[in-house]
């Protein structure tokens, strides 16, 4: 099959969630065969180097883009809000350039699928369409009213909070009248999915999770910082700068004063400034930034703390922490769409205390701390192989292309 994978940033480096779940896909249909190209909008945010792109790539895809600027505009926000039916966030993504780079590549080649990388892409269906017989795929990485929803739902401020209400509200409307513009869909979890189909969904789906190469996952654990907390994430991304907060100023205290010697170590690219003086007024936290190898970072160190209270899909860095063999402590949120069980898998906390109690728990009982990493990593090697993901999504398309 031909693929064509349109995304809104580049899935390069594999460094965020986002990108991680589209490049482990665009791997696993090489893999199996597949030839694939991917467009996509190199943001000015997350800006990536064309020489840098092609020498990672040149051997599992064909790749193109076009440079937009969709940093946030207060007056564009402004505009967007009082003239504007379409949530600020789509708005954003829209770009002739784009739109005419679409309709280039598909009177260049013929494709079997152009697969959608996320809802923000769906303003691009009708020239796919007008352009191309291929059957259209959405990759639904989340549902994004929920994230904003619940974003909305933890601020106090109250001029924030109505903002990102009706923020909420509109993606909420423009996601439901986006169902069933594409062919067929694809879920990266169940519960996606059967949220979904209830809002409306009637065409064909097939969940899709963010896969890991199986083979590989490191076996070395030697150098690991036993007696230590670590967290890795984008902290540009709003779920992962409040929940970090809220660690740091409830939970950390308490584990610092009864552990004098631990540290907490904390990893992550694009962090406000006010973030990182905040991160450091607390003690024995070891701020590190954007780690240049984000496995070796991650292998070296001991319990993973994901303390997450909005988002929505699949939490991919905690596929990869259980990956690695680290036990995971987060919130049922964060845990939301992976098939895990507590004290099992994974170890889940919804407050302040039970995160205390259980990181406690973890700190003097060794076998049951090296048994849950043990565990994590089964699950993901039973559950989580990208060859067999990426292999079953490409058997489902070939379905439906007859």
């Amino acid at each position: 099959m031909k693929i064509l994978q349109l995304c809104n940033k580049f899935p390069y480096p594999p460094k965020d969630g986002g990108a991680i779940a589209i490049f482990n896909l665009t791997k696993g249909f090489q893999y199996n065969g597949h030839h694939v190209k991917i467009l996509a909008i190199n943001t000015k945010k997350h800006y990536i180097n064309p020489d840098i792109v092609y020498d990672a790539l040149k051997d599992i895809a064909e790749f193109d883009f076009i440079y937009l600027n969709t940093d946030v505009n207060p007056v564009k926000v402004f505009i967007n809000l009082f003239f504007s039916g379409l949530p600020y966030n789509v708005e954003r993504f829209i770009s002739k350039k784009f739109n005419k780079k679409i309709v280039e590549l598909l009177n260049e080649e013929d494709f079997d699928i152009v697969q959608l990388e996320g809802l923000y892409l769906i303003p691009y269906v009708k020239t796919i369409r007008q352009n191309s017989d291929a059957k259209i795929s959405l990759r639904s990485h989340n549902i994004e009213h929920e994230i904003w929803k619940r974003i909305a739902h933890n601020k106090r401020n109250i001029l924030t909070k109505k903002y990102l209400q009706i923020l909420a509200n509109r993606i909420k409307k423009f996601e439901i009248n986006s169902l069933n513009v594409y062919d067929l869909l694809v879920p990266i979890t169940q519960r996606d999915a059967n949220i979904l189909n209830k809002l409306g969904n009637n065409k064909p789906y097939q969940v899709c999770p963010s896969g890991m190469d199986i083979e590989k996952i490191s076996e070395d654990i030697k150098n690991v910082n036993y007696h230590s907390l670590f967290f890795i994430g984008s902290l540009d991304w709003i779920p992962n700068q409040e929940g970090l907060l809220w660690f740091t100023e409830n939970v950390w205290p308490k584990i610092s004063i009864k552990n004098p010697k631990i540290e907490f170590f904390i990893a992550g690219r694009n962090a406000p400034k006010k973030l990182i003086q905040k991160l450091l007024n607390f003690k024995n936290i070891v701020f590190l930034g954007e780690v240049d190898d984000a496995f070796e970072y991650m292998i070296s160190k001991s319990i993973m703390v994901v303390p997450l209270f909005s988002g929505s899909g699949m939490r991919v860095k905690i596929i990869e922490g259980m990956a690695l063999g680290k036990v995971i402590v987060t919130t049922s949120l964060g845990a939301e769409g992976i098939d895990v069980k507590h004290k099992k898998d994974i170890l889940i906390a919804d407050s302040a205390d039970d995160f205390e109690k259980e990181i406690e728990i973890l700190l003097e009982n060794k076998s049951f701390f090296t048994k849950i990493g043990e565990n994590a990593k089964t699950f993901i090697v039973k559950n989580m192989d990208n060859k067999k993901i990426s292999a079953e999504l490409t058997e489902f398309y070939k379905t439906y292309l007859i």
